[in-house]
């Protein structure tokens, strides 16, 4: 599958779980009902995986964590805040760019049309 395919399968589920439980749950309930719901569709993923920082030949576990990838091809960063700020931006797209993955999803699903809380970051897309 290509980078927009994986997009496209994780969106279809987002919306799915945000129309059942809507706004105000924790990042962290969202993020486990995305990926059982990835499981159940037999799509590989990675969760809370480690991005080192590579300087020169030091390799740095500066506490970097993408909260999901998919099939090594999106980083999603999962979020249930009142608004995102310029930060989670720049956070997703540090991710993308640490590992050389080229497209990441933001989601917030603290939101009330989840369509207004994707955001789709590239990383020489």
């Amino acid at each position: 599958m290509t980078e927009n395919e994986v997009a496209t399968r994780v969106l279809d589920i987002a919306f799915d779980i945000h129309r059942k439980f809507g706004p105000g749950l924790f990042e962290s309930v969202y993020e486990e009902v995305l990926c059982y719901e990835l499981r159940k569709a037999r799509i590989d993923f990675v969760r809370q995986q480690a991005i080192p920082l590579i300087h020169e030949e030091v390799k740095l576990e500066a506490g970097f964590r993408a909260d999901v990838i998919i099939d090594n091809k999106v980083i999603l960063e999962i979020k249930s805040v009142e608004a995102l700020a310029s930060v989670h931006f720049k956070q997703l797209l540090t991710y993308l760019k640490l590992s050389d993955i080229r497209l990441g999803l933001l989601i917030n699903f603290n939101v009330a049309l989840l369509k207004t809380g994707i955001h789709r970051i590239a990383n020489r897309l």
